[in-house]
């Protein structure tokens, strides 16, 4: 793979949908202290694209998190990454449905119930085998882009440095919640870290990837964040903010051309979410006719609960956004702490700081937290044995113990890691999980992660 599609498809990792919505979500949260919150999470990314750089260079397995987490802390936390990776995704689907919603409507019942069809059209065209390629994905990306530098530009002229004060209306400690919000933004480097392989230079290329990627995402964040501050002034904090400043630029024709983008952006998104969702399923519960089952019947048990509750105005889409997130950042937790434990150089500390930091923020996700800690708690504790699906979720890596995986990480890093590194043989050295019963390897399918 080259450099430039390498850097596409990871910025197309990160940016999605939720760009549409969750700029104004923070500004409701923390007013103009809400860049704070921006700014804060894009150096927690930095560490977290550091840490999953160097997975995907030492522990080359498809697995992805599962496989990350069980290197350094064992098979049972392993087992409750993956499990609440797929949660997170069941989660996430109907919440970013009502995210693209939000732009074809104002009342939470419609907007519920445009969600709703969203997700069933989308759950009907995954079960068909219908799949948006990369080609498309980096084509709605294309849009996205387009449709931001339109925002950002017509409304830069219209920014006044007053509409920052009162800076933090709500306290400091509104920045943590913003941030919790937001965080669904930041996820993608998990995704694209099993990517690596691809690369024909990794040593070389993968800096230089993660640097150009990291410097576009971070230069749109912060200019979105702090447009949508500047130019909206006290009316920022709403779920459509791309509407209000698109109106700067196009006039009335905004909230078409706002809607449009959203819908196309979700249906986009949510069918990744599927089709990534399904290939874990098939993971986890292993190629039976149940899985093709109970993986599209519990979006729909999930959509239902999750919109009914958004729909009678029980659950703010504000709080529905951190439930997603606090699976995800669970899983970001368990990959963090293996890093500490089995990585060599810099790269224990950086893993030690971003740990920390991912739990600071699913702190401030409050209540909402609970579902994914039970989740990670009742995957890691039950036994392996007796059903197939936890059979298959405790399959062991084939991998040494945490010491010797130490040194096997240190003599990858100073090889250099892929096809033509110095010391490879050309041989396939991918950690993948094996089968129990006869001890030979798996396939094991790419997992697709989950961003807005």
């Amino acid at each position: 793979m080259t450099t430039t599609r390498g850097i596409a498809l990871y910025i197309g990792a990160l940016l999605g949908p939720g760009l549409l919505v969750l700029p104004g979500l923070a500004a409701a949260e923390a007013g103009p202290a809400s860049i704070l919150a921006w700014a804060g999470l894009l150096l927690l990314s930095g560490l977290v694209a550091v840490v999953f750089a160097r997975f995907g260079t030492t522990l080359r397995s498809a697995a992805g998190v599962a496989d990350y987490v069980r290197a350094g802390l064992g098979d049972r936390a392993g087992r409750a990454a993956g499990w609440c990776f797929l949660v997170g995704i069941i989660a996430g689907a109907p919440i970013v449905c009502t995210m693209g919603a939000g732009y074809l409507t104002t009342s939470h019942p419609r907007q519920a119930l445009a969600a709703g069809v969203m997700l069933a059209l989308l759950i009907a065209l995954s079960r068909r085998g219908l799949r948006a390629s990369t080609a498309v994905q980096l084509g709605l990306v294309a849009v996205l882009l387009l449709v931001l530098v339109l925002a950002v530009g017509g409304a830069l002229p219209t920014s006044h440095a007053a509409n920052f004060r009162p800076f933090a209306p709500h306290g400091w400690s509104s920045i943590g919640s913003a941030a919790a919000v937001l965080m669904l933004s930041f996820f993608g480097w998990e995704a694209v870290a099993p990517l690596t392989n691809q690369f024909t230079d990794p040593r070389r290329q993968l800096p230089r990837v993660i640097g150009v990627a990291f410097a576009v995402t971070a230069a749109i964040y912060l200019a979105l964040a702090a447009v949508t501050v500047a130019a909206l002034g006290p009316s920022a904090g709403t779920e459509v903010p791309m509407t209000a400043l698109l109106t700067f630029s196009i006039g009335p024709a905004a909230p078409i051309v706002a809607a449009a983008t959203a819908v196309l952006l979700t249906l986009g998104t949510v069918n990744a979410y599927l089709a990534g969702g399904a290939a874990l399923a098939r993971t986890v519960n292993g190629p039976s006719p149940t899985t093709a089952r109970w993986f599209p019947v519990s979006l729909l048990v999930s959509g239902a609960v999750i919109l009914g509750l958004i729909g009678f105005g029980v659950l703010p889409v504000a709080t529905a956004v951190t439930i997603p997130v606090s699976f995800i950042l669970v899983v970001y937790i368990g990959c963090m702490l293996s890093a500490a434990r089995t990585m060599p150089g810099r790269t224990r500390p950086i893993a030690v700081v971003a740990a920390v930091a991912n739990l600071l923020i699913l702190g401030y996700a409050g209540s909402t937290a609970l579902p994914a800690i039970m989740v990670a708690g009742i995957a890691a504790l039950r036994s392996p044995r007796g059903r197939a699906v936890d059979k298959l979720l405790a399959t062991p890596v084939e991998r040494p113990a945490a010491d010797q995986l130490e040194v096997e990480v240190a003599r990858a890093a100073e090889n250099g890691a892929g096809p033509g590194a110095p010391g490879d043989d050309g041989k396939d050295r991918d950690l993948h999980p094996v089968d129990e019963a006869g001890g030979h390897q798996r396939p094991v399918e790419r997992q697709t992660g989950l961003r807005a």
